[in-house]
């Protein structure tokens, strides 16, 4: 499906949720589940807290579909839900501690994120973002894992272009490092 045709199908598709059609709500989640799923689990060890703020999630977009302002931007809205779930998830387990130790947002750095990461094990990139610092593994897995844009991902996050720019620079190398240091890849 072209950009233009899934933009459509996205603002119909958040239309008839709207409009309380249970059989677009099932087809949104059949249509982002897996991937919102797969996102959580970056953000959290355990599979059973996973599972739990996926559900939790499908519960705050039921509640708020009927408040989204752009439907076309209906991935960027539901990884942010799930984002902001997982972080209050996160938040109460660590009980105030700093979840996220944000990266600075550096100025003159070559715009890299369309290159891709060429590994050929799936459970060697898998292992490496388990190893790599939250924001490093989050950045990784919204861009090459779950496709999105740098402004959807700037939305999710909650940051700036450049800043999701940097963060995947150095996620990039961070990622690089962990599996050269475990010998899975060459430099």
């Amino acid at each position: 499906m072209g950009p233009q045709k899934q933009v459509i199908y996205y603002e119909l598709l958040v239309l008839r949720c709207q409009r309380e059609d249970k059989e677009a709500l099932e087809e949104m989640i059949r249509l982002f589940e897996r991937q919102i799923l797969y996102y959580i689990r970056r953000l959290v060890e355990n599979e059973t807290d996973a599972w739990n703020i996926l559900q939790e999630t499908w519960i705050k977009v039921i509640r708020s579909i009927k408040q989204i302002r752009e439907p076309k931007k209906l991935p960027a809205w539901l990884y942010s839900i799930a984002r902001k779930t997982a972080i209050s998830h996160l938040r109460a387990e660590y009980s105030k501690e700093a979840v996220f130790d944000c990266t600075r947002d550096i100025a003159g750095i070559q715009d890299n994120a369309e290159e891709n990461l060429s590994f050929e094990n799936a459970e060697q990139v898998h292992y490496g973002l388990s190893k790599i610092s939250l924001p490093h593994r989050e950045v990784l897995t919204l861009f090459f894992l779950q496709d999105l844009t740098l402004e959807q991902i700037a939305d999710v996050l909650n940051i700036s272009i450049g800043t999701v720019k940097s963060r995947l620079y150095y996620a990039r190398q961070a990622l690089k490092e962990v599996l050269a240091k475990e010998g899975n890849i060459n430099e």
